[in-house]
């Protein structure tokens, strides 16, 4: 087929994973991309090997080229545990990838499922896709904790900048000891989430909602309530009321409540917890993690699109045993339309905008049609399905690309 490649103007910067991902990630760069995109690239591998050799920095380096550029797409990676230190001989257990990147960047990630007929949602209301906006920093992942010993006395101390102390006692513990737990937030930490939410309710033209539990947590979770209240009434209300759409916050149990009797097609903002929790449920409800996108958005608009689900490492160990997988690829897949889309978005690069759609569109088809991956087809309700293999499924999706462009 002959086909004027369409041209990149500004580099997008590409993080390499692990795994089955990273041979999937190969796979698709070679048969649905670089046969149409003269591909602009700034190359960084983030695979666990190469995190090791360069002490983490490829990650920080990953990060602030992203920055630099304004969109990455990013492969799935590895955050090591002690199993994983000892066989990849780690020279040290190296931080989640996606944390150090969600840092730097100061993002919200952003969850949403990829519908397709035949892959019927478990709860039978749900219509439209639901989003997921997580605030991904603090909390419970920042914690610190310990044991209790029987009879001890646990508190919370604030050394003030004068150096004077505020006490609270948290428990006095008695013959039975136990466990104790300290967590933050910081202000400007909430206040991004907030923007970055209500940026992306504006550009997707959803509607948005917040929930916390203000009512026990009277200090911590009301703050995230009150500051986002503030910022949408100062600097959002005239904007939502423009674009015909709505931001009101509800308790988690209410919002819980209200999810399942939805039929979808908004964003439903949710603390660090709360989010990893949540995009899990709704991503399994809809069908799949496989059919999941993922994308990490700062305040500033910046951008990091990647897969929701991780490494596949028993597809991978099969892999390297020369035995034939059926792995899941589209979203992995729709990591890289989305970080394309995105990139044409900003440098005004139609072309490159239209492909990314006609690349979704094929894939959704092709699944439509009843060619699929493995885990798809056992939860198909197609009357015909075909299960086809990795690359099968990738080269099904090629041969309907082809008749778009």
């Amino acid at each position: 087929m002959s086909f004027e490649k369409i041209p990149m103007k500004t580099p997008l910067v590409e993080m390499d994973g692990d795994e089955m991902t990273r041979v999937i990630w190969q796979m698709i760069k070679d048969l649905l991309l670089a046969p149409y995109i003269d591909l602009n690239l700034e190359y960084y591998d983030l695979g666990l090997p190469h995190r090791d050799e360069t002490g983490d920095q490829v990650t920080v380096d990953s990060a602030n080229a992203t920055k630099k550029y304004g969109v990455a797409v990013k492969c799935a990676t590895i955050t090591p545990n002690a199993q994983r230190m000892e066989e990849y001989k780690l020279h040290e257990m190296w931080k989640s990838p996606n944390g150090t990147i969600r840092a730097i960047l100061d993002g919200t990630v952003f969850r949403a499922p990829i519908l397709a007929k035949g892959i019927t949602p478990y709860i039978p209301s749900w219509k439209k896709p639901i989003t997921i906006a997580r605030h991904a920093f603090g909390d419970i992942y920042k914690n610190t904790e310990t044991t209790v010993p029987p009879g001890a006395k646990a508190e919370i101390v604030v050394t003030l900048p004068d150096g004077t102390q505020q006490r609270q006692t948290v428990h006095q513990f008695g013959e039975s000891g136990g466990v104790f737990q300290g967590q933050f937030n910081v202000d400007e930490s909430i206040e991004s989430f907030a923007r970055s939410c209500f940026n992306f309710a504006l550009d997707t033209r959803q509607d948005i909602w917040f929930s916390s539990k203000d009512t026990i947590s009277k200090k911590y979770d009301h703050r995230f309530k009150d500051i986002f209240q503030e910022i949408y009434d100062s600097e959002y209300a005239k904007k939502f009321a423009e674009a015909g759409i709505e931001y009101f916050y509800t308790l988690i149990d209410d919002a819980v409540a209200r999810v399942v009797r939805s039929e979808g097609g908004f964003i439903w903002a949710c603390k660090n917890y709360d989010g990893d929790v949540m995009s899990d449920m709704v991503a399994t409800a809809f069908g799949s993690l496989g059919m999941m996108t993922s994308v990490l958005v700062a305040p500033d608009g910046t951008c990091e699109y990647e897969a929701a689900h991780g490494t596949v490492t028993r597809h991978y160990y099969k892999h390297l045993k020369g035995e034939e997988t059926s792995t899941n690829s589209v979203a992995t897949l729709f990591a890289w339309t989305g970080a394309l889309r995105k990139r044409g978005q900003l440098d005004g690069n139609g072309r490159l905008m239209d492909f990314a759609g006609k690349l979704e569109e094929a894939t959704v088809e092709t699944i439509e049609g009843g060619i699929m991956t493995g885990d798809l087809a056992a939860m198909s309700t197609l009357p015909e399905i075909k299960k086809v293999n990795t690359r099968d499924f990738l080269m099904a999706i090629k041969e309907r690309l082809e008749s778009k462009l």
